[in-house]
């Protein structure tokens, strides 16, 4: 059978993914078919700006081309289409099963922040960045997914919290080279005396190792917290969420392994340690 040009943008995400999210990739393999394709297409659809904001070409305005993405895609939206591939799939996701504009919408809005914002005072700070830039995205995964149960929706808010967490904690080095951002809020910076002069040089040292074992405690709480909603996930759909979930939580072990030297050895799961944890899970009773 022929691929319609829809076929066609469900294919381009999924190569994003692939290529950009391989250990979310990874876990969205053992999504049913038609879950899975729409999964691809929310990665593609949050990726897109993503490479706006961190990833500017020369000579591109990145503050432009979010709000023209922000505007195509609330037109593709309303319409049901668009002529951008990802936003053409995003969209049809989006009426299949009945996304709210206010989620993608609250993504963006994370992006633009990253514009402007560098620095957060305090971890409800960071959160108000989080919501968008994370928790959403677990809130449109629960649409995809049929989770409606409301307490549910608190827990998978807590997952994409717990997942975000996990990649700063991991990219502390690289955000801070390459855009000069610091995620960790700066009451945490003086509590445990590191200073951000610390952080641009690299320094692991006592107080940022104390520093990191905060972090990666408060990240956990967010997995525990997350676990609690897994019961509510459809049993088709629980095994690919649990997996990213303990792959990413996995790689705070790493972190720990590497005595949180963040700055020089960058934290991953290697593809046997990914099968370890896919058969650890299919042989538990708690997944179908």
């Amino acid at each position: 059978m022929p691929q319609t040009e829809l076929d066609l943008a469900y294919g381009l995400c999924k190569r994003i993914n692939a290529h950009h999210g391989k250990t979310y990739y990874f876990s969205t393999l053992f999504f049913p078919p038609e879950v899975r394709r729409s999964v691809h297409a929310l990665y593609g659809f949050v990726r897109y700006p993503d490479e706006i904001v961190d990833n500017p070409q020369p000579g591109d305005d990145p503050q432009r081309g979010l709000l023209e993405y922000r505007d195509a895609t609330r037109m593709a939206l309303k319409i049901g289409s668009s002529g951008n591939p990802v936003l053409a799939a995003f969209a049809d996701t989006a009426k299949r099963y009945g996304i709210s504009e206010k989620y993608p919408l609250a993504f963006l809005d994370a992006m633009a922040m990253d514009l402007i914002r560098s620095r957060y005072e305090t971890f409800e700070d960071l959160k108000t960045y989080t919501y968008g830039s994370a928790s959403v995205v677990g809130l449109m995964m629960c649409c995809v997914m049929g989770v409606t149960d409301e307490q549910a929706l608190v827990h998978a808010h807590d997952l994409g919290l717990a997942m975000q967490l996990t990649n700063f904690w991991r990219d502390i080095g690289e955000d801070w080279r390459d855009r000069q951002r610091i995620y960790i809020p700066q009451e945490d910076l003086r509590r445990f005396g590191y200073t951000e002069t610390m952080l641009a040089n690299g320094i692991v040292n006592d107080a940022f190792r104390a520093l990191m074992r905060f972090q990666i405690a408060r990240a956990r709480e967010y997995y525990v917290s997350a676990d609690l909603g897994m019961a509510s996930i459809p049993s088709r759909c629980q095994l690919p969420v649990m997996l990213a979930r303990h792959l990413y939580a996995q790689i705070l072990d790493k972190i720990e392994e590497n005595d949180y030297d963040v700055f020089g050895r960058r934290a991953r799961t290697t593809a046997l340690e990914k099968a370890t944890v896919l058969v650890r899970l299919r042989m538990s009773r708690n997944v179908a």
